[in-house]
């Protein structure tokens, strides 16, 4: 009885999860107000001003603790990556790497800082059911690790590909990314290691405002050695990393296909998907169960009538 009683318990809720997961789910079209944060922190990146010098990487590298990459960062070998169509990215041993650029009509290559842009509103953290993901009012997006499931729809909403999975630990497997230097740096009003690192002023931490003024200013004063646009003002609902450029962003590996919409309003019925699949899952398994106990019910049934009979 205790068994049948808890069988149906399963398929119940089951059933019920299904169906307040569909009575949930975002209806296509909704949108809503970015959420502001006055006092959010950001860096600009002016690639004009960028040697490809690496420090930033070995900054990074040190303040969180990760393993010496293979190849010493004083090697420029690894920016041959890019030049033959390979942009590196970061992963579980790096949470910034530079990328070296050969553009057509100039003098010289242009290096571009790749790392977590720490969305206004990030993908990320809309995309995840456990809540993983927290938007600090400093600007920085950080995850915790001790409620991550490794489902890595993050990984899938993210519009920049950046979080990675840590695969080398099939015990502690997690989510790796830039966190803004936060729990060394940030909250106690210290710019990020890369920032601080970067010898050729390439990278400008402060207030996200004012380095959107600042960018202003410069793309005024230099109308022909910038685009008129800074990257992450307004894509995908604006970033805490921005960028300026002397050419077309595309051309050093941006895409510029990105929405200023959050991406949280394309993927909604995406994410809709997530809890449905969730608990349908437990009701088909418990109902496969169920099904395959009932066909063994007879047999034994059987089993004990012709052993009856023989006695």
């Amino acid at each position: 009885m205790l068994e049948k009683i808890s069988r149906r318990s399963i398929l119940k809720n089951g059933l019920a999860g299904t169906i307040g997961a569909l009575l949930l789910r975002p209806k296509a079209g909704e949108s809503h107000d970015i959420k502001k944060y006055p006092n959010s922190m950001g860096v600009l990146v002016d690639l004009t001003r960028c040697v490809g010098c690496r420090s930033c990487e070995a900054a990074c590298n040190a303040e969180q603790k990760l393993p010496e990459p293979m190849q010493p960062f004083t090697d420029m070998e690894v920016f041959e990556e890019t030049e033959h169509g390979r942009q590196r990215r970061t992963d579980e041993t790096r949470y910034t790497v530079v990328n070296r650029y050969e553009v057509p009509g100039q003098d010289h290559p242009l290096f571009r800082k790749v790392q977590c842009n720490h969305c206004q509103e990030p993908a990320c953290l809309s995309s995840c059911f456990v809540n993983a993901y927290t938007k600090t009012p400093e600007g920085a997006v950080i995850y915790n690790a001790d409620v991550c499931v490794g489902c890595r729809t993050c990984m899938v909403a993210c519009p920049f590909y950046i979080p990675t999975f840590k695969y080398s630990s099939a015990f502690s497997p997690q989510i790796m990314k830039c966190v803004f230097c936060y729990d060394t740096r940030l909250k106690f009003g210290k710019q990020p290691a890369c920032v601080e690192a970067c010898p050729q002023e390439a990278l400008l931490f402060g207030q996200r405002d004012d380095l959107i003024k600042i960018g202003r200013r410069r793309i005024e004063e230099n109308k022909d050695g910038y685009q008129d646009h800074i990257y992450g003002e307004y894509e995908a609902g604006g970033t805490s990393w921005m960028y300026l450029s002397s050419v077309p962003f595309e051309e050093v590996g941006f895409d510029t296909n990105i929405p200023h919409e959050p991406i949280l309003d394309s993927v909604k019925n995406f994410l809709g998907i997530v809890p449905m699949v969730l608990t349908i899952w437990p009701a088909l398994f418990a109902g496969f169960h169920l099904l395959a106990t009932r066909k063994e019910q007879p047999r034994i049934s059987d089993d004990k009538n012709g052993q009856e009979d023989a006695q």
